[in-house]
């Protein structure tokens, strides 16, 4: 059986996230094909050009950590209608320098929730965007924007709503389904081969 390594971004740097619970369970959700590993941000400084000729250790562990997988899955919040910006800026440092963008035809998935009705529908459009810019393949469907009800996701990371359980194990598998079509249709390079048997 194949399996595909997903890194998996939280676009909120907070503690107590919610979008990180919604990360956590979606790791337990996930099909056995599926070996889930979280993209940590939070120490990048701002990108700049100027740093494009010797990347700071950081940035450079970042690049290491998308190229190691086979699969990125965003899982943010929306601020202002937007992403937030520690992931934009994760996002700006993984794309440079020109030339070498990590994300180039490398599968990509975004969902988010909010605790607003609309569930980070705005803020997945804005990403859905930039991700297609940096030539990412994304997973257009199934859309997911979830409201976060109070003890959605509980303390073990599992998802209390037998609907919403069962929408986010079907989201997961619908992912692992998109990674193999990508793949499928866009070979990568043997040097780069990082799927397991």
């Amino acid at each position: 059986m194949t399996t595909y390594s997903v890194g998996y971004f939280v676009g909120s740097l907070a503690t107590a996230s919610i979008n990180r619970k919604l990360a956590r369970a979606l790791v337990r959700l996930a099909p056995e094909q599926l070996v889930m590993t979280e993209i940590t941000f939070g120490d990048l400084p701002l990108y700049s050009y100027d740093y494009d000729a010797d990347f700071p250790p950081p940035a450079k562990r970042l690049k290491q950590a998308i190229d190691a997988v086979d699969a990125v899955l965003f899982v943010t919040p929306e601020y202002n209608r937007s992403i937030p910006g520690g992931l934009k800026n994760a996002i700006d440092w993984a794309s440079r320098p020109w030339g070498k963008n990590s994300f180039t035809r490398k599968p990509s998935a975004v969902i988010g929730t909010s605790p607003g009705k609309i569930g980070t529908a705005v803020a997945q459009t804005h990403l859905r965007s930039i991700m297609a810019f940096c030539n990412s393949p994304l997973m257009n469907s199934i859309e997911a924007y979830i409201q976060f009800e109070r003890d959605l996701i509980n303390d073990d990371d599992e998802v209390t709503n037998a609907s919403t359980s069962e929408f986010l194990r079907g989201f997961m598998v619908e992912l692992q389904a998109f990674i193999v079509r990508v793949y499928t249709a866009l070979p990568r390079n043997l040097g780069a081969e990082s799927t397991r048997e």
